[in-house]
């Protein structure tokens, strides 16, 4: 029995010790039920406490988050937590990390087992313990600190994994070695669903110690030394069956109005008359197509994975953002039983989605069991960019019709998007080695925000989804968002500007949320809309551009004010500054919270200017940094940001909110310096020219 006087003699720490880090999924006793206590937090003897949680930290600052909302409810110092993240044999299944889960979920789990295990100390008896066991329940309805009695929460603390990044000694995946590791590489063809008809072992017998692995149409090699590896991946010969199964990008869009249906769907309607007859009748009526292409997830590091399949089990270490999924998906595929699979985060150098990750422990797994060793594969730039599964293309016809005083009596959104698949998406190994596998499909939410957040009479959005889409599609960073906002809020300032009335204006009219209200005033006056500098500056014009949404039309308000100059010369867009009001409920941590809506921002700048997946009738052609390029440092611009702090209101995270008006508040701005309507990303120099020239 724990009593008050215990708790007080250790400094306000449950006395539980754990000694199991070492041990198998198979060995250990401590319990992954997110249902349990234990299962997230171990308290010991020295008052410190160490957190278990399923999320992981891809960069976002849940590393820090959970331990100040953890810290917060157990009353004692952010130094005295530690945090075990994304291991599949010490932490709860708590999902795949994903928009702002890590603490919507993540986070939220781990302050409840705080708050409960607190209000069990708090009592006179704490409950029974057996060895390293509470056995304490979580309670979903343990009453939670008063904000304002917070002393961790909301206070900007440094990310323990910022000074590593900064001196280069934070350990990635990329850098995991095992005693006896072998190295591999994967053989691909040049064309998606190629057969291996042959191969010539021979013609890599200079390359000592190298083994080819095959198995159908699965070819790869391992060896003791990297380099040995990738030479002999270059040098191998081998022979594949030719196909030209994809559309190829430039003929995208008919592909996709012409594509067989698998089904249709009216994701809102709000109707206060006949739309129809509302339409018909409107004083102004106007229609647009906005196309937004394939993009992959461009990380900076190749994808990397190591595995030891050996004893009928194996262990895969990984920068995975699901690591239960991908143990539960390994074990599936490669025939291996549940209870010996056992998967370990690792930072990776980039993700922003599902990328290469899963794909690239697949490869892993399939040599190592072949070889019976560790096996580490590392994927190159070619790796990623032509094969990692890919931001799925979207295609949105919006048409709307305005009363005379330019108020919004219906609203048309026609979507195509790719549809929905039950099951695991498929990995490239087992595929090619006619291994039986799901072959699901989900890119995410991607109909979400296809409607306006304005007073509008008639409101209708469509969804056709498509039965099949050319490339693997995967969940891209705000999927479906970033497009939706783009089109929907470039339309709203086409209204406007039909209207005859000022973007923000326009905007300010049709809102009655205070809190929408609130940081679209906060983004324009800190920007200082209504002052421009001159229009004209040589050869560039200048424009300022605005955009506002609510995420998924429940999660966080941001609007965004941007500058930009366009050459008129070259085309070429130069982003100049941007400010941003954001309101997320709860701030955990406000550097966090800062860094992570800054790198919504430029990332997204990148993807609107930059990237787009090209491919022909067989493979992705960009398969490189000049074929597929990204927002470089001297095109970042300045960034202000203001952040709402509620700590009264529920946190909503800010994973992915913050991309969504980036696209949207760019065009709005080159419409403003130039005339011209941008409606297909990326906004290449060429394509701002021709938009000029319509203009």
């Amino acid at each position: 029995m724990i009593s008050r006087r215990d708790l007080l003699k250790t400094g306000g720490a449950i006395v539980v010790s754990f000694a199991f880090a070492r041990r198998s999924a198979a060995q250990t006793a401590k319990p992954v039920d997110p249902k349990e206590v234990d299962s997230f937090l171990a308290f010991h003897a020295d008052g410190t406490v160490t957190i278990y949680i399923g999320k992981v930290d891809v960069g976002t600052g849940l590393r820090i988050a959970v331990r100040q909302m953890a810290a917060e409810e157990l009353d004692i110092p952010i130094e005295a937590v530690t945090l075990i993240e994304g291991d599949t044999a010490l932490t709860p299944d708590q999902g795949s990390t994903g928009g702002s889960t890590g603490l919507t979920r993540g986070g939220v789990e781990v302050r409840l087992a705080a708050a409960t295990a607190r209000q069990a100390l708090l009592k006179p008896v704490a409950g029974r313990r057996e060895g390293d066991r509470l056995f304490l329940k979580v309670d979903p309805k343990a009453p939670l600190k008063d904000p304002s009695r917070y002393t961790v929460v909301g206070k900007p603390i440094l990310r323990p994994d910022v000074p590593g990044k900064c001196t280069g000694r934070q350990a990635y995946v990329q850098d995991f070695s095992l005693e006896g590791m072998l190295h591999g590489r994967v053989i691909r063809p040049r064309a998606f669903g190629a057969k291996l008809l042959s191969v010539d072992e021979s013609s890599i017998r200079s390359i000592p110690d190298v083994r080819v692995v095959r198995e159908g149409s699965f070819l790869g090699v391992v060896a003791k030394d990297e380099w040995a590896a990738v030479r002999a991946a270059r040098e191998l010969k081998a022979t594949w069956s030719e196909r030209q199964g994809l559309p190829g990008n430039a003929g995208l869009e008919r592909y996709l109005r012409e594509s067989a249906i698998d089904h249709d769907e009216v994701v809102v309607e709000r109707a206060r008359n006949d739309p129809a007859a509302a339409m018909s009748s409107a004083a102004k009526r106007l229609s647009a197509t906005y196309r937004w292409p394939n993009q992959s997830h461009g990380s900076i590091g190749p994808s990397c994975a190591v595995a030891d399949v050996r004893d009928g089990g194996a262990t895969v270490w990984s920068s995975s953002q699901g690591t239960h999924a991908l143990r539960t998906n390994l074990a599936k595929v490669f025939a291996l039983p549940l209870d010996k699979v056992r998967v370990v985060y690792l930072d990776g150098s980039g993700s922003y989605g599902s990328n290469g990750n899963d794909d690239v422990a697949a490869d892993a797994v399939l040599l190592s069991k072949n070889v019976g060793q560790p096996v580490r594969v590392q994927w190159t730039r070619q790796d990623e960019l032509g094969w990692d599964p890919k931001g799925p293309q979207q295609l949105l016809d919006l048409r709307a019709g305005i009363d005379a005083d330019g108020r919004i009596v219906a609203w048309e959104t026609e979507m195509w998007l790719p549809a929905t698949k039950p099951g695991a998406r498929p990995l490239l190994s087992p595929d090619a080695a006619g291994i039986p596998q799901d072959h699901g499909q989900s890119s995410g939410l991607l109909s979400q925000n296809g409607d306006p957040p304005y007073a509008a009479s008639n409101v209708r959005v469509v969804a056709h989804y498509l039965k099949d889409t050319p490339l693997r599609p995967s969940n891209l960073r705000a999927p479906g968002k970033i497009a939706n906002v783009f089109a929907v809020e470039s339309f709203t300032d086409q209204l406007a500007a039909a209207a005859g009335i000022d973007p923000v204006a326009y905007r300010l009219r049709g809102l009655t949320d205070p809190r929408a209200i609130e940081v679209l005033k906060r983004a324009t006056e800190m920007f200082g809309w209504g002052v421009k500098p001159p229009l004209a500056q040589g050869s560039l014009k200048v424009g300022h551009g605005v955009a506002y949404m609510r995420y998924k039309q429940a999660e966080n308000y941001v609007a965004m004010a941007m500058e930009v100059a366009v050459d008129q010369v070259t085309g070429k867009i130069l982003v100049r500054r941007v400010a941003c009001a954001h309101d997320c409920g709860l701030v955990v941590n406000p550097d966090a919270l800062r860094n992570q809506i800054e790198g919504c921002i430029v990332q997204t700048l990148s993807r609107t200017l930059h990237e787009e997946v090209k491919f022909d009738r067989s493979r992705v052609t960009s398969v490189d940094w000049v074929s597929y390029p990204i927002l470089t440092f001297p095109e970042v611009p300045a960034i202000e940001i203001a952040l709402i702090n509620r700590p009264e209101l529920p946190l909503v995270g800010a994973g992915e909110a913050a991309s969504a008006p980036v696209a949207a508040a760019v065009a709005n701005a080159v419409f403003d310096a130039t005339g011209a309507r941008l409606r297909t990303v990326p906004f290449t120099p060429e394509r701002v020219k021709a938009a000029m020239a319509g203009a």
